[in-house]
C-alpha cells in the first residue's frame, strides 16, 4: 500500500517580498508609453525615498543603428564610465569606456522592427557617494542578437533626481515604454 502525502499548494511569490525580516517593494514611480516618436523620455523630480531605482524600457526605433543612452540629473559631462561583457551566442566579449558623456545601455544598435528589453538597476541614488549602476539589454534580432551586462559609474556625489533617456542616432518609435521603479530596502 502506498501513502500518499499531501503537500500545500505552492503560490506564486507577490511582487513583494521578505528578506532577512525585511520587506523588499518595488513602487512604480512612473510609466511613459509613446504615442508618436520622441527623441527622449525624461523622468524628473524623482524624490529621495527608495534605496535604489529600476528603470525598464521597452522599445523599437524609427531607424536602425545607434545606441539608446542615458544620463543623470541632465549632466553630460565626463563623469561616466562602464565596463561590459557581451555574448551573442557563438562569442563573447568584453570593453570598458571612460570619460563619457553618458551611460550607453546597449551596443548591437536599434531595431525598427523587434524590441529592445533594457533595465538599469541604479544602486543607492540619493546617497553622497558615486552612482552605480547595472544594466542588462536583452537584443533578440531574430538568432543574431546578444545579451550584455554593463557595470556603469557615474562619479558624482550628488542625489539622482532626475533621469533622460536618449538615442545616439534616430528616435524611439510609438508604442515604446519607460518605467522607473523605487525600491524600498533593498
Amino acid at each position: 500500500m502506498h501513502k500518499v502525502m499531501l503537500l500545500p499548494q505552492v503560490q506564486p511569490l507577490p511582487f513583494t517580498e521578505s528578506k532577512d525580516n525585511m520587506a523588499t517593494t518595488y513602487d512604480k514611480i512612473a510609466t511613459t508609453t509613446l504615442g508618436s516618436a520622441a527623441a527622449t523620455i525624461d523622468f524628473n523630480s524623482i524624490a529621495g525615498t527608495y534605496t535604489d531605482l529600476r528603470l525598464v524600457i521597452v522599445g523599437k526605433y524609427t531607424s536602425a543603428g545607434g545606441n539608446t543612452r542615458i544620463v543623470f540629473n541632465s549632466d553630460t559631462s565626463s563623469l561616466y564610465s562602464s565596463t561590459r561583457i557581451t555574448g551573442d551566442g557563438t562569442s563573447a566579449s568584453s570593453d570598458r569606456l571612460t570619460a563619457q558623456a553618458n551611460l550607453r545601455l546597449n551596443f548591437d544598435g536599434n531595431s525598427t522592427t523587434i524590441p529592445d528589453l533594457l533595465t538599469v538597476d541604479i544602486f543607492s541614488y540619493a546617497g553622497s557617494t558615486f552612482k552605480t549602476s547595472l544594466i542588462t539589454s536583452s537584443e533578440d534580432k531574430n538568432g543574431s542578437g546578444s545579451v550584455i551586462r554593463t557595470v556603469g559609474l557615474y562619479r558624482s556625489a550628488t542625489a539622482i533626481t532626475s533621469i533622460t533617456i536618449n538615442l545616439s542616432s534616430s528616435t524611439m518609435a510609438a508604442g515604446t515604454i519607460a518605467t522607473l521603479y523605487g525600491i524600498l530596502k533593498a
